[in-house]
């Protein structure tokens, strides 16, 4: 049935006989619809008001994962959705327990929104989750809430008797909005009426909705992954882990994929926990690029690994993989305090543009220099530097507090951006050869000092030695989901004793070690006992990166350039990380040889099931550039064999050999010249080859390579037999200028009479069993049928006998994005990567023509 909506969207399914299983349709159908409403909804949001309200929609793949993650097996289920969107994640869950073979008796979706716009959504989505639970025979309840879910709740807690009360949840699933809330502000009395102190908008969602959960319900939410650790979300933690036992924690690998269609700094994680007294004995650990990536990192560790039981911060601490845990076990290493040091860590207390009165271009006797980020020079600071900042600050009665004696200091930068390889940054101050009695240390800066002085000149270098070790920034990486060093993250590290820094300062002459070096003076002064030389997880990482590097200047396409290729291809050498990239080998290996090499060698334990993955998101692509053969040792094994093997080609393993040596830039472009690159030879095979497509039994076309002519091809071989089923091709446009294929006897006993080919669409099927003309327009290089569009298909087509029916269709839901402003009413739109469905600009019936 159609889905009657204010909505500019309103989606229909396609023909169910379709389907062979119809509790899977339904579910299918109420995540596709769902999604499309997001997409519709996200468009029409005001950037300014997504910011004040901190709203970041979530995308289906997002809650689909969210959801899989709720055990409830209950017969009455009722869910809470604090800042429900347009109701994304409820549906999920709705789907998801409709979709299993258990269900409940009933559901119940207490869904919470307080923006006007997303509300008519938010009815359009609650009305597919009562009629997929219809098609389940689930009992299903909706009761949407519009308004502010923390002030109710503050209301209901007071007894204000104008708020309904809200039940005891079974689940609730989240994704809060993020916002910083000032201490003086409506919000923050909310949440004090309820007992809960802090500082941002997403924590206080999560501890008010903890809060409204049954002993033993559940909760599931995406979330910024910064309340892990950090003094801000101390308060949290201790509230939320009295409370929640952890079932598991989810990371994705990337910081924007998890929120593709926004701009989404923060790095954000999935936890799943349980409302019951005492932690429980394991957590699952889990990781993938992104929500819907076939491959997931996953491993059960104990909780004990998770929350320190010493740790008096309660950090949640991440540790997706063996490497992970390896780069912890390390630090542990390391036990002195900065109390220990009697050392302490500040933020520079200079704010440029509040002292700007006092800061000047160039010195005079009454100014000291000024250190800012810019003066950070592997490992020294460089003052003054070419720059529009003024680094010069005035001595006097107003900036005295703010400046510090000129003495020894070690100096770390607060911020980097998210593309720079490094967060924590730093380098050692030497005083006295700069001029003045003091200096500044401008706000971006975190310094560290004893009670406000100097340190050792000796121990200010070991410690910058020790800060800008890839251990430290590792470790760092795996706590810190911002691209913020503070000063409380500064003084929660654990360091060597002053002995060590003094040995590690000796180190530091008058040039200051590579990266490279630093490691190797960390590894020698503290882990040179260590059992195995594949217990180095700095060298297991930079290996890694080496393979990703190596994939690169193969000239891979893209999508190849991320972390399993690359550790397929170690896999394929046989290369560990502590060997040379001269002791490369070929050994044959299968997919499950390769999956277990990545888990012992390299600590990267994807599941069980993706194997296939592996085997069709990179090897085939491994296979198609040339660098991998497929069962050398017997070429007639077949396609489906499980005892498939593959090896690297000959004159690979001799190019990859060089790699980081003085040959290997003659020696990769000698091969570029014999091998074709991936994406090259996917051009050439289209260019022979074209495309070819059936479109009638007996009767292949084949459409000129590139171009429109991709989305062509889904056209005539998903949309017209789904929608059209046992129509007749009549016409089928070819981005060569020319067509196809043309029935021109057709269109003629149709009443069409075409004299200017170049205004026709890029297929025409005629759905004979309607006697409908379908015109369809592939938008890839060219627009939508937007209104001119609309009437002028109208007039080329007003002959015709049979009603017009008018589609646009994309590659993919975010190309509609686009171009949603521009679609005429009254027309159809289809995505080719969710083929099942249709979406109606109109939303009275299902596809048919209109009057003109």
């Amino acid at each position: 049935m159609a889905v009657s909506t204010n909505s500019m969207l309103a989606l229909q399914a396609y023909n169910p006989h379709r389907w062979t299983d119809k509790d899977t349709k339904s579910t299918v159908d109420l995540l596709e619809r769902t999604d499309f409403l997001r997409l519709d909804a996200s468009r029409q949001l005001r950037q300014e008001q997504r910011g004040e309200l901190g709203q970041f929609l979530t995308p289906a793949p997002v809650a689909r994962l969210m959801a899989a993650m709720f055990a409830l097996d209950i017969p009455v289920v009722s869910i809470l959705d604090a800042g429900a969107g347009v109701g994304s994640l409820f549906a999920a869950a709705v789907a998801e327990l409709c979709g299993r073979t258990s269900r409940p008796e009933s559901i119940c979706v207490t869904a919470y929104e307080i923006d006007p716009l997303l509300l008519t959504y938010l009815r359009d989505t609650m009305e597919l989750c009562r009629i997929t639970c219809e098609r389940s025979g689930v009992a299903f309840i909706g009761d949407i809430r519009s308004g502010d879910f923390l002030k109710d709740v503050a209301g209901i807690i007071s007894g204000d008797p104008m708020i309904e009360p809200l039940p005891a949840f079974s689940a609730a699933i989240l994704n809060p909005p993020y916002r910083k809330i000032n201490a003086n502000s409506e919000t923050r009395q909310h949440l004090r009426t309820i007992g809960i102190e802090t500082t941002n908008l997403y924590t206080g969602f999560l501890a008010t909705a903890i809060g409204l959960l049954a002993q033993g319900g559940e909760l599931v939410a995406i979330t910024p992954r910064s309340f892990c650790n950090g003094t801000y979300f101390r308060a949290f933690r201790d509230s939320f882990l009295q409370q929640m036992a952890l079932g598991r924690i989810h990371l994705f690998d990337s910081r924007q994929d998890a929120f593709r269609d926004d701009s989404v700094l923060q790095e954000t994680i999935i936890i799943h926990a349980f409302k019951e007294p005492a932690p429980r004995g394991r957590v699952t650990v889990s990781s993938s690029a992104r929500a819907d990536d076939g491959n997931c990192l996953a491993r059960q560790l104990p909780f004990a690994e998770i929350v320190h039981p010493d740790d008096p911060e309660r950090f949640i601490r991440v540790v997706p993989d063996g490497i992970s845990r390896q780069i912890v076990g390390r630090m542990d290493r390391f036990t002195a305090s900065l109390a220990d040091l009697a050392l302490t860590v500040s933020t520079g207390r200079v704010v440029d543009f509040r002292a700007k009165e006092y800061i000047f271009p160039t010195a005079s006797n009454s100014t000291v220099p000024l250190i800012y980020p810019i003066n950070f020079d592997k490992g020294r600071i460089a003052w003054p530097r070419a720059s529009k900042k003024m680094q010069h600050i005035t001595v006097s009665g107003e900036t005295e507090s703010q400046l510090v004696p000129n003495e020894h200091y070690v100096v770390v930068k607060r911020f980097t951006s998210k593309e720079q390889e490094r967060r924590v940054i730093s380098a050692f101050f030497e005083g006295g050869i700069l001029p003045g009695c003091s200096v500044g240390f401008e706000n971006h800066l975190n310094y560290f000092h004893h009670a406000g002085s100097g340190v050792d000149l000796t121990v200010a270098k070991g410690l910058s030695l020790y800060l800008n070790s890839s251990l430290v920034d590792a470790f760092f990486r795996q706590f810190n989901g911002h691209t913020q060093v503070s000063a409380g993250d500064l003084r929660s590290l654990k360091y060597p004793t002053l002995d060590e820094l003094g040995r590690l300062g000796l180190r530091v002459t008058a040039e200051y070690p590579e990266q490279e070096e630093i490691d190797k003076i960390i590894e020698r002064e503290f882990f040179s006992m260590a059992e195995k030389p594949t217990d180095d997880p700095i060298a297991t990482k930079r290996r890694i990166e080496e393979a990703m590097d190596v994939l690169e200047q193969l000239d891979l396409p893209r999508q190849e350039l991320n972390e399993r290729s690359a550790l397929t291809l170690l896999a394929l050498l046989d290369l560990k990380p502590s060997e040379p990239w001269a002791k490369s080998a070929r050994p044959l290996r299968g997919i499950i040889p390769i999956m277990d090499f990545m888990d012992t060698v390299y600590g990267k334990r994807y599941a069980p099931n993706t194997h296939e993955t592996v085997r069709r998101q990179t090897i085939c692509q491994f296979i198609d550039a040339g660098l991998v053969i497929e069962n050398p040792d017997k070429p007639e094994r077949p396609a489906n064999s499980p005892e498939r093997v593959y090896q690297v080609e000959n004159s690979a393993l001799d190019l990859l050999r060089a790699f980081g040596t003085s040959e290997w830039l003659n020696s990769l472009s000698t091969y570029s010249t014999s091998v074709e690159a991936l994406k090259e030879r996917y051009a050439h095979e289209r260019e022979v080859k074209g495309i070819s497509v059936e479109i009638a039994s007996g009767l292949t076309i084949t459409l000129s390579p590139g171009g429109q002519n991709m989305l062509v091809e889904q056209i005539l071989s998903e949309f017209a037999p789904r929608f059209t089923p046992n129509g007749k091709f009549v016409y089928v446009g070819d981005n060569s200028g020319s067509f196809a294929f043309l029935d021109a006897v057709s269109l003629t006993s149709l009443g069409v009479e075409i004299d200017d080919y170049g205004k026709m669409p890029d297929v025409i099927v005629h759905y004979t069993e309607k006697n409908w003309l379908v015109l369809v327009e592939a938008v890839t290089s060219h627009g939508p049928i937007n209104p001119e569009r609309r009437l002028e298909l109208q007039k080329l087509f007003s002959g015709s006998t049979a009603g017009l029916v008018l589609v646009t269709t994309f590659l993919s839901r975010k190309s509609m994005v686009e171009y949603l402003p521009e679609i005429s009413w009254e027309t159809e739109v289809w995505v080719a990567e969710a083929p099942a469905h249709m979406i109606h600009f109109n939303g009275e019936r299902f596809l048919g023509p209109y009057d003109a």
